[in-house]
């Protein structure tokens, strides 16, 4: 079971294929705000989902909640862009089933052991053995959250 904080997956959806959104990318980079009057320099138009999915059939969105991980910028209320496709190696950060209860941590893999960190102090690693129910769902490849 997850202590009070941990960052846990609260949904999940998947990513629907032949789907786009197109959006004008400028070439010009402001500061802050809009492009200056007359600045019409469209780069080219910007698909978020090209952005953020390489492999629709193996990509997956979750829901995060908890503070674990805000060393890693994840914070609780962040929507995770996970790729099941990715082999996950040490160093990523990932989305694991522990015990029936979806996570997000870093995973680390030492010679003494494979470990489940979190990025925040307080927080113990989660030992990870071949006789426990644990399990790496999917690489996370992004995150989106509203301003």
């Amino acid at each position: 079971m997850a202590t009070p904080g941990e960052s846990k997956v609260v949904a999940i959806s998947s990513a629907e294929k032949g789907t786009s959104q197109m959006h004008d990318l400028y070439a010009t980079r402001p500061a802050a705000g809009f492009p200056a009057p007359g600045d019409d320099l469209v780069e080219k138009p910007l698909d978020i989902n090209d952005l953020l999915i390489d492999n629709p059939t193996a990509t997956f969105f979750v829901k995060v909640e908890g503070d674990s991980m805000e060393g890693a910028k994840i914070f609780s209320g962040d929507i995770l862009v996970v790729d099941r496709s990715i082999i996950p190696t040490t160093g990523k950060i990932v989305v694991a089933a522990v015990y029936g209860e979806m996570v997000v941590k870093r995973l680390v893999i030492q010679s003494n052991g494979t470990f489940l960190m979190s990025e925040k102090d307080g927080y113990e690693p989660i030992v990870v053995s071949d006789n426990d129910d644990c399990f790496v769902w999917g690489v996370i490849v992004g995150s989106v959250r509203v301003l």
